[in-house]
Parts: C-alpha cells; sequence; structure tokens
C-alpha cells in the first residue's frame, strides 16, 4: 500500500493538484509489516518545515489528511482510472490545538504596581482574562493497528468504536488509523503567532498492536458527558503530564514504590476518615477535648475552600475540600447542641441557630482548661497575623481586597496553622491524661503525613508545604510523649463508655465490725439455691438483733458498663 499526507487549511480535502498540499508519499508499506525501515521495528518518518499562511498565524486552523490506498492506486476520486473506493481509507484531523490562556491580573493594593509583562497587560486589557489561542507541537505519529478481529458493525466496544469504519456494501471494515499524540506534553505545545513565517513538522508512521491502541484510545478519549466543562478537560491533561513525564524519566524500581505508597495512602486516608466519624458519631462525654478547636477546624476548612476556588483549582481537589468542610460543620452538632430558635427570628423571617454548651462539657473541667489555652493562644496568634498581614500587603500581589484576605488566611493558617492543636496538648497536660483521644485517627494522619514527608523532598514543592509536613510531625510527636508519660488508667471509661476492668468481677468483701471494734469480712454467701416457688411459700426470715447490724452496711454491685456510660 501506499501513504499519501495532505496539509491544508480546510477540513474536507479535495485539491489533490496542489503540490504545496502534499506534505509525505510513502510507497510500497505492507500491512503488519514490524522489520522493515530504517530501525526495523516497520517505522518510518519525515520531517519538513510548514509555510503557514496569514489565516493560521491569526488563531485558523490547520488539518492533515491520510490516505492509504492499495498499491497503484490514487486517492483522487476524480482520477476514475486509479481511484477505488474499497482500496482507499481516509482519516484527517486538525493538529494544532487549542488552549486556554489566563492571565491572572494581580498588583500592590497599596502601590497599584505589578511585575507582569505590559505586553500581556494589555492582551489582557483587548481579550480579557481568558483567551484562547492556537498551539503547535512539532510530532505527530499516525498508526495502523494491526489486527485480525471479525469485528462486526454495532458490536465493536467504546472507545473503539469511533475509530473503526465500516463498508455500507460489504459489511467488511477498513484498516484502522489512529493519530497517536499521547506522548506530545502540554509544555512542549507552543503558540502560533504573526511571528512564526513556518512551523516544523515530524510525520512518523508505525504499525501499533491492538492492545496498545486500546490503552492509548482509553487514556485520550474524553467523556461524552461533559457536564464539568472544557476547562476540567484541560487540567486533567495537564494532569497527566506529571504521570507521562514520571513513566518516561523515573527509574522504575522508584515508579514501583511511588505508586505503592500512594494506595497506601489514600487507604489510610480513607481509614481516618472512617474512624474521625465512627469517633465523634459514638462520643458520649466531652471531657477532655478541646471543643473551640472543633470551631476553629471548621474556620480553617472555610478558608482553604473559599482559596482554591478563588484560585481555579482542580475540581477533584474542591470537591474533597468541599466534604471536609461538611463533615467539620457536623462534628459541631457532636460537640454542641444546636437548635433552630424560632422566637428569635433574622430580619422576622428565619430562625436563628442557637449554640449550647453540652452538659458533659460545662460541667467538667475540660472547659476551664480549654477557655485558659485558647486565650494564652490569643497572645501569640492575633500579633502573628497581624504582621503576616502586613508583610503580604507591603510585599505580594493580589488581584484584589478579597483576594488578599483569603490569601493571607490561607498563608497564615499554612505557616502557624500547629498553633492551633496546642490547646488539645494544653488540656491533656492539665488532665494528665491521653484517653480520650481518638488515637485509631490519629494515628492514619501520622502515617499519611510521614508519606506527605517522602513526597515533599522527593517531588518539586513549595518550601511552606515542606514546612507544613515537618510542624505536622513535631505536633503529632508531641501527641506520642504525652502518651508515654500519662499513662493508661484501665478503669477510665474510654470514648465508647467502656473500661479496662471486668464488669464482671467479684465485689470487694464487706468489712462486719467484731466485738473488739477490729473489722473482719463478712463471711461468704452460702451457695445453698432455691427455687422460685420455695422462695414465694417459706415465710420471712425475721432477722435477728445481731444480723441486722451486720447486714446493713453491704455495699450495692458493680454497676453495668451501660449505666457508667449514662453517668
Amino acid at each position: 500500500m501506499n501513504l499519501h499526507v495532505y496539509i491544508s487549511e480546510h477540513e474536507h480535502f479535495t485539491d489533490f493538484n496542489a503540490t504545496s498540499a502534499l506534505f509525505w508519499e510513502q510507497h510500497d508499506l505492507v500491512y503488519g509489516d514490524w522489520t522493515s525501515g530504517e530501525n526495523s521495528d516497520g517505522c518510518y518518518e519525515h520531517f519538513a518545515e510548514l509555510d503557514i499562511p496569514q489565516s493560521v498565524q491569526q488563531n485558523g486552523s490547520i488539518y492533515i489528511h491520510v490516505y492509504f490506498t492499495k498499491s497503484g492506486f490514487h486517492p483522487d476520486p476524480r482520477q476514475k482510472a486509479l481511484y477505488r473506493r474499497l482500496a482507499t481509507v481516509h482519516m484527517s484531523r486538525m493538529i494544532n490545538k487549542y488552549k486556554r490562556r489566563r492571565f491572572q491580573k494581580t498588583k500592590n493594593l497599596l502601590t497599584g504596581e505589578t511585575e507582569a509583562d505590559p505586553e500581556m497587560i494589555k492582551r489582557a486589557e483587548d481579550y480579557g482574562p481568558v483567551e484562547v489561542i492556537s498551539h503547535w507541537h512539532p510530532n505527530i505519529t499516525i498508526n495502523i493497528v494491526d489486527d485480525h478481529t471479525p469485528w462486526v458493525k454495532g458490536s465493536v466496544p467504546p472507545p473503539l468504536d469511533q475509530y473503526v469504519k465500516f463498508d455500507a456494501v460489504s459489511g467488511d471494515y477498513y484498516p484502522i488509523i489512529y493519530f497517536n499524540d499521547y506522548w506530545n506534553l502540554q509544555k512542549d505545545y507552543y503558540p502560533i503567532n504573526e511571528s512564526l513565517a513556518s512551523l516544523p513538522l515530524r510525520v512518523s508512521f508505525c504499525p501499533l498492536s491492538l492492545w496498545r491502541w486500546q490503552l492509548y484510545a482509553a487514556q485520550s478519549t474524553k467523556s461524552p458527558w461533559n457536564f464539568l466543562g472544557d476547562e476540567l478537560y484541560e487540567q486533567s491533561d495537564e494532569e497527566q503530564d506529571s504521570v507521562k513525564v514520571a513513566l518516561l524519566e523515573t527509574n522504575p524500581y522508584l515508579l514501583a514504590l511511588t505508586i505503592i505508597v500512594s494506595i497506601v495512602h489514600s487507604v489510610f486516608e480513607f481509614l481516618a476518615f472512617k474512624n474521625d466519624i465512627q469517633f465523634w458519631n459514638s462520643r458520649q462525654s466531652l471531657e477532655g477535648l478541646s471543643v473551640r478547636s472543633v470551631f476553629f477546624g471548621v474556620f480553617q476548612s472555610f478558608v482553604v475552600l473559599l482559596y482554591i476556588l478563588d484560585n481555579e483549582t482542580n475540581f477533584v481537589v474542591q470537591v474533597s475540600v468541599f466534604i471536609g468542610v461538611l463533615i467539620d460543620l457536623w462534628k459541631i452538632t457532636k460537640v454542641m447542641d444546636v437548635r433552630l430558635d424560632r422566637e428569635h427570628r433574622v430580619a422576622g423571617i428565619f430562625p436563628r441557630l442557637s449554640f449550647k454548651d453540652k452538659s458533659t462539657y460545662i460541667e467538667s473541667s475540660t472547659k476551664v482548661y480549654d477557655d485558659m489555652a485558647f486565650r494564652y493562644l490569643s497572645w501569640i496568634l492575633f500579633p502573628l497575623l497581624g504582621c503576616y498581614a502586613v508583610y503580604s500587603l507591603l510585599y505580594l500581589e493580589h488581584k484584589g481586597w478579597y483576594s488578599w484576605v483569603l490569601s493571607m488566611l490561607y498563608g497564615f493558617l499554612l505557616t502557624f496553622g500547629f498553633i492551633t492543636m496546642t490547646p488539645q496538648l494544653f488540656i491533656n497536660y492539665k488532665l494528665k491524661s491521653v484517653a480520650h483521644l481518638p488515637w485509631r485517627m490519629l494515628t492514619y494522619k501520622a502515617l499519611n503525613t510521614f508519606i506527605d514527608d517522602l513526597f515533599a523532598f522527593v517531588i518539586k514543592m513549595p518550601v511552606m508545604y515542606r514546612i507544613g509536613c515537618l510542624r505536622d510531625d513535631v505536633v503529632f510527636f508531641i501527641y506520642l510523649y504525652q502518651r508515654w508519660i500519662y499513662r493508661v488508667d484501665p478503669t477510665r471509661v474510654n470514648e465508647f463508655g467502656m473500661s479496662g476492668e471486668d464488669p464482671t468481677a467479684a465485689a470487694p468483701a464487706t468489712k462486719v465490725p467484731t466485738a473488739a471494734g477490729a473489722l473482719t469480712p463478712a463471711p461468704a454467701p452460702t451457695t445453698t439455691t432455691t427455687t422460685r416457688e420455695e422462695a414465694s411459700t417459706s415465710p420471712p426470715t425475721k432477722p435477728t438483733q445481731g444480723a441486722s447490724s451486720a447486714s446493713e452496711p453491704q455495699e450495692a454491685p458493680p454497676k453495668p458498663a451501660e449505666d457508667k456510660k449514662k453517668d
């Protein structure tokens, strides 16, 4: 067979006689040949400089048209003697790629100055904050799939069905042509503008096996249910670049370790999420837990959510942070009594939310220690917040005052967020106990933090994020130190209302006074048992004068675990 490659501005190509449109012609190719070519792998390539017209320079499109014909035939239908429909297969696609270029118009809010390129500022004023620009990549591969599967029309599974073309008369399918640009990284694309007179293009032809084609097709196909918009797919393309770079440049052993560690990280994150909900859902007493830290966690989660929404972060990250905010809001209902106050309405229409401390929190010494810890904390937190706000306003650029508030709070929480964990440390110190903490959840989060430490120093990340990972480790080690010095008391009731002592243990022997005034153990009850009928028919025994004094001080049996939980 022969290969004919044409380059044109038009999506439907008919100008076969124009020599300028013919980019490459390769004769005597053999279907399923894996041994020919320069490298004996069945591959051929051609490189040339394309003279681009003015329309392409001004954000126009350019297409590649590929024709395979049996030897001796021509792809032009007007050449009746040389054209045959069943001997020609055709495929075309646009080879330039339109990408959104976003311009973040930031400035110093006090001076109004910016370090951005003046040309970029002018383009942002002319075209808006988002500009669609045509981009170019110099490489593209034409694959013909070496496959003899007897496909039947209507039975080809997606996404392969969009590449298999059937003849309407015979029912046979044409050889499958696939344009492969999977390894074209997004960072290698560059914009097409009027300063470019020509564009380099390297076209390669290679056979492709069925299973590799399935992998490429599955990775490159976008979902037809495009309800999330094109912006999400642009983000996914950029995220796939990191995966491709890892596959191309990373040591195979390090890559395998990274995959395993990532899976373990996801498992630990899920377990921490599950145990956190389980702990707060079954918690009956708030003794030893910092309620104010829960409220501060809600505030911190809201700041992070608003910050990532303002900075157009990945959609998956936005969803995960939003779920975290909902969980933090749910925790408020577990640490406080929340109800709708219909007597005092907001603006006379909406019921007002009423918050009241739970009795187990008010009646314990935890509230006193919690208030004391946050009072000490405010002496450090507010001055640091003021200093960081001034620094951010003087030396950093922002889109506006709203963005300044969010970025300032986010940067402050990322830098000094560990201070919010200190009230719980202070309460542990005052109570001399750590039995009230959700240790399973803390352990899973700590393991994830250690994994984050590994990634923070292997993968390129901001310095602030690395500092954040390190300070989380420090706080957890302090928790571990407190757990070591405040040993576990088996008689203490845990968060599930259970203790380590055996509830079926026998009650201690009762001491009775003797004639000499010394205390001696009371005699153990006899083991003689009677039936219910015997007990009901026998007359009640009148205790003697001496026995009555001995039976009065007998202690009550130990309370079951459920009663302890209610207390």
